[in-house]
């Protein structure tokens, strides 16, 4: 019997699987809907089973179950089902699991500039909202903007977010380091947020649960900065903390 090919077969699904896993669904939103699917596929097998040993009247009921289950998963899990087919279309994650190790060239330049226009902005209580995203997932985002695609200065920045120009409500969209876009419309997080959290960082979690992109915020009301990344958000008070968090985000 050739019962180590299967064996072979059954490692490389499982590690396909893992990888997925942890590329897409771990620590987002799709985590609940996966988490549904595994204990919905669960009541399947045990249907079969207990089909298989003759507990007709048991198998019967589980079938019936699941099958309601299943039709349920569609409503009670919408939001989930629609964050997860943003998420199987964005072709940049994808990218990025089969192409670990590319090396970008550094540019301080545009990081120094993106610090700096950040702790002004903070001192300054402008609210902000820069999206950092290697490939622009089309799907995932409402409305891209003005497309603007300039190179990246504290300057224009300040001057994107300044509360009289016309472009200040929306985020901006740094790909492939430039300034790709601004006054774009994000999507905005179902979730329950806490009440000192606007619309800024809902827009900003919004993005971040069905997409790979990193946004930063800067709170108008507190001067906060704050970083939401696969569905979480992280505070930065130190300065340092947050150029090391924005290297690893515009050379990843």
């Amino acid at each position: 019997m050739m019962w180590w090919i299967d064996l072979i077969q059954v490692l490389i699904i499982a590690s396909a699987m893992w990888v997925f896993y942890r590329s897409f669904i771990q620590n987002t939103q799709s985590e609940k809907l996966v988490r549904g699917l595994l204990g919905l596929a669960a009541l399947w097998v045990l249907s079969f089973v207990l089909s298989w040993v003759h507990l007709n009247l048991l198998a019967t009921f589980l079938h019936w179950v699941a099958l309601f289950l299943s039709l349920s998963l569609i409503v009670v899990f919408q939001p989930e089902l629609r964050k997860f087919v943003a998420l199987m279309g964005n072709v940049g994650q994808w990218s990025r699991v089969f192409k670990r190790g590319g090396i970008k060239p550094k540019n301080t330049d545009s990081l120094d500039a993106i610090v700096s226009a950040v702790e002004y902005m903070a001192q300054k209580h402008t609210g902000a909202l820069i999206v950092f995203s290697g490939t622009l997932d089309e799907g995932a985002i409402e409305k891209k903007g003005v497309a603007i695609d300039a190179k990246i200065s504290s300057e224009l920045l300040l001057t994107l977010f300044f509360n009289k120009t016309p472009l200040h409500d929306g985020a901006v969209i740094i790909q492939n380091g430039r300034i790709a876009y601004a006054g774009a419309i994000l999507p905005l997080s179902q979730n329950n947020l806490n009440w000192k959290y606007g619309t800024r960082h809902r827009a900003a979690l919004g993005l971040s649960e069905v997409s790979s992109a990193t946004v930063l915020v800067v709170s108008e009301e507190s001067g906060d900065i704050s970083i939401a990344d696969k569905g979480k958000f992280s505070k930065y008070d130190d300065v340092k903390k947050l150029r090391a968090k924005l290297e690893k985000v515009l050379y990843k």
